[in-house]
């Protein structure tokens, strides 16, 4: 009889939990154009490049900081945290219902050129690499070793989230020019149905 390596199941019921939360979160996606993807996958994968080390709840902000050594996401607004602690405020991130990022800038950021110009050139790469991707698809988040377990699971649940939305739109398997032509046919067919 072989031996069970986890008799207790101790482990087992956070990975499961979450994962169940986030199917549940995902029953009801809606069709996405390729437009709002790409910017919703865009600030998704930026706000998961920053560290954090607990489970986000949709609908729930949470607070973007900027240390010397990369951003980090926390709880804590910055009206309670000092700059010397935390690091610059960048702004308010909020985990939507579809399990895709929102961030909204804080002021003294989204009027900062040198930041808004790196941002900009942050997101000319990110469609230079959809461009070149054969898909769209292959661009969506992938299983990240160096992720925590909960930034894990929330590069998962967007990937999955916005893979079901593009199923839904058609768009799935196309190419980022090939998306962007339907959207361009779409636009020109619905100006003449007008």
């Amino acid at each position: 009889m072989a031996r069970n390596p986890n008799p207790q199941g101790k482990g087992g019921s956070t990975v499961l939990a979450t994962l169940d939360d986030q199917r549940g979160a995902l029953a009801k996606v809606p069709p996405k154009h390729i437009e709002q993807v790409t910017t919703e996958l865009f600030t998704s994968m930026f706000v998961l490049e920053s560290d954090f080390r607990f489970q986000p709840v949709p609908d729930k902000p949470y607070y973007l900081y900027r240390k010397p050594e990369g951003f980090w996401l926390g709880i804590t607004p910055p009206r309670m945290m000092r700059e010397a602690v935390g690091g610059r405020f960048i702004g308010v991130c909020t985990l939507q219902t579809d399990m895709t990022w929102t961030l909204e800038l804080a002021e003294d950021v989204a009027a900062d050129a040198a930041f808004m110009d790196w941002l900009a050139t942050k997101r000319r790469d990110f469609e230079d690499r959809l461009g070149e991707a054969e898909t769209v698809d292959d661009v969506l988040p992938v299983y990240e070793r160096r992720f925590a377990f909960y930034r894990r699971a929330s590069a998962f649940a967007v990937a999955h989230s916005l893979g079901r939305s593009m199923t839904q739109s058609g768009i799935s398997g196309l190419s980022y020019d090939e998306a962007r032509g339907l959207l361009t046919r779409e636009t020109s067919d619905g100006d003449r149905d007008a």
